[in-house]
C-alpha cells in the first residue's frame, strides 16, 4: 500500500491519507444482478430504494434511501460470468494487506485488489466458500449515515462459527486493540461484532454443520429492517421474486435473479 512520505499514514488510489475511524467492520452492500431495469424495479418496488447512476458507468446504480447512499447493483453478471448474490465489504486499512491474509489463512481471491475512485476494492471467499469484499478508502456514505439510512446487518450462516471468526479476525483485525477495531463476543453458539456498541454482523453455524446439505453454502446473508414484513413480501412475489420462508418477524426473498436476502421487521 502506498504510504505519504511525511505522515506514514496509509493512502488511498488517489493519494489521499487515510484514516478510517471504523475498520473491520461491513461498510457498504453491493449486488449483482442480469437485469438492471428489473432489478431496479423489484427493489424499488419491495424496499422503497431510488436510483441513481454510479462513477463505474451505465452497468452500475446506486441505491438511495431517503437521499442517502445504501448500496450498489452492478448488472455484470452475464458480462463477468458471476454469480447473482449480495454481498457485503468490510472496511480496511491496507487492501493488499488482507489479501495477502486470506490467501496466507486457506481463502481465495476473485477479484483485485483493483482501484476504483476513490479507493481499492478486492472480491475474496473465506476458507469455506463464503464470499465477501473488502474495501480501502472513503466510504462512499460516512459509516454511521450509512448503518442509518441502509437499516441492514449481515449473517455469516458456516459450518463453524468459532473458526470462521478466527479467519476473519486475523483477516480484518477484529478484537485487535486498535482504536476504530470490531469488537468480537460469543454468545449462545454464535459470535457476534460489534462496532461502537451496536452488533453489525453475526456468525452462526446450525444446520449447515450436519448432517452437509449440498443444497446449502456458507453464506453472508443480508438483512434488511423494514417497518412491516408483509408488504415486503407481498410486493416480492408480484415483482417476479420469491418466498424462501416467513414468519411474522421476518422473511427470506429471492429477487427475480435469484439473489437472495432477508427483510426483518425493525424492532422499536
Amino acid at each position: 500500500m502506498a504510504m505519504n512520505h511525511v505522515t506514514g499514514q496509509p493512502r488511498t488510489a488517489t493519494g489521499d491519507v487515510f484514516t478510517p475511524s471504523v475498520f473491520g467492520a461491513p461498510c457498504w452492500v453491493s449486488l449483482t444482478s442480469r437485469d438492471l431495469d428489473a432489478t431496479q424495479e423489484f427493489y424499488t418496488t419491495v424496499l422503497g430504494w431510488r436510483w441513481r447512476i454510479a462513477r463505474l458507468g451505465d452497468h452500475f446504480r446506486t441505491a438511495l434511501a431517503d437521499g442517502v447512499p445504501v448500496a450498489g447493483i452492478a448488472a455484470v453478471a452475464s458480462m463477468w460470468q458471476m454469480a447473482v448474490s449480495w454481498t457485503p465489504y468490510f472496511a480496511v486499512t491496507d487492501a493488499d494487506e488482507a489479501v495477502a491474509r486470506v490467501r496466507e489463512r486457506g481463502g481465495t481471491v476473485a477479484v483485485g485488489p483493483i482501484s476504483f475512485l476513490p479507493g481499492r476494492a478486492a472480491l475474496l471467499a473465506d476458507r469455506d466458500g463464503a464470499t465477501f469484499g473488502i474495501w480501502q478508502g472513503k466510504l462512499v456514505t460516512e459509516w454511521e449515515a450509512w448503518r442509518r439510512a441502509a437499516s441492514s446487518f449481515i449473517t455469516l450462516h458456516t459450518r463453524d462459527a468459532f473458526d470462521a471468526a478466527i479467519f476473519y479476525g486475523e483477516v480484518l483485525d477484529w478484537a485487535s486493540g486498535r482504536p476504530g477495531c470490531c469488537e468480537v463476543e460469543y454468545a449462545a453458539g454464535q459470535v457476534l461484532l460489534r462496532s461502537r456498541g451496536g452488533i453489525v454482523a453475526r456468525i452462526e453455524s446450525g444446520s449447515v454443520e450436519t448432517p452437509p446439505d449440498p443444497s446449502v453454502r456458507p453464506h453472508w446473508q443480508v438483512h434488511f429492517f423494514v417497518g412491516d414484513v408483509e408488504p415486503c413480501v407481498r410486493a416480492a412475489e408480484k415483482h417476479g421474486g420469491s418466498v424462501l420462508a416467513e414468519d411474522e418477524r421476518e422473511a427470506v426473498l429471492r429477487d427475480p435473479d435469484g439473489a437472495q436476502f432477508t427483510v426483518t421487521l425493525r424492532r422499536g
